[in-house]
């Protein structure tokens, strides 16, 4: 699957969500940060939507956060809505943005993150209370967190070593009040696709 490049342009991404559907549209004039999940009950998945619910004041108001799950909407509600999140988790149950994103998967990166990264995924499972109670989606499945410019161009991405592996928080939150260097006139390869 080819991987997302910077400049890319992002026309169109529409899912199920928590609080209803959500259209890409909808942000137009936005900053914004997609971020692939892996299944709605992953530790490391809710530990980090909880970091970033708690850094969002920080956020510009011009910026929004996006979170999407390999998870049926069903699923997501009942493990995901616990979160009260200020911003869209989706349901991507088919993989169909996963595969147009090139999301990566690998069970050695989840392996070696899950001992690497031991003490966190302690931490979110008994201080936090995230167990992986049930799997509905893949467990290899990789983070990737693509930051948008206003003009829906791809300024950033980074594709997670393993599946702890997140941007830093202060540079989402540098990202959110920056302006855009491109002027929206050039014309990358258009990212899209959509789910009924």
């Amino acid at each position: 699957m080819p991987r997302v490049e910077i400049g890319q342009r992002i026309e169109s991404l529409s899912l199920p969500g928590i609080a209803g559907d959500f259209d890409i549209s909808n942000l137009d004039g936005k900053r914004y940060m997609l971020s692939f999940h892996r299944f709605a009950t992953c530790p490391f998945c809710n530990l980090r939507i909880h970091q970033i619910i708690q850094q969002h004041d920080r956020f510009s108001t011009n910026f929004q956060m996006i979170a999407i799950f390999d998870s049926p909407i069903d699923h997501l509600r009942e493990h995901a809505s616990q979160h009260h999140a200020p911003f869209p988790i989706l349901a991507d149950q088919h993989n169909v943005y996963y595969r147009k994103f090139g999301v990566e998967r690998s069970l050695w990166r989840t392996l070696a993150g899950a001992f690497k990264r031991f003490p966190t995924v302690l931490y979110a499972m008994f201080a936090k209370g995230y167990f992986p109670s049930s799997f509905k989606g893949n467990i290899t499945t990789m983070p990737l967190e693509i930051l948008v410019n206003e003009h829906n161009l791809v300024e950033h991405v980074h594709y997670g070593r393993d599946e702890g592996d997140h941007l830093p928080i202060e540079m989402i939150v540098n990202f959110s009040h920056a302006k855009a260097p491109f002027d929206g006139t050039t014309q990358p390869a258009p990212i899209s696709s959509s789910v009924a």
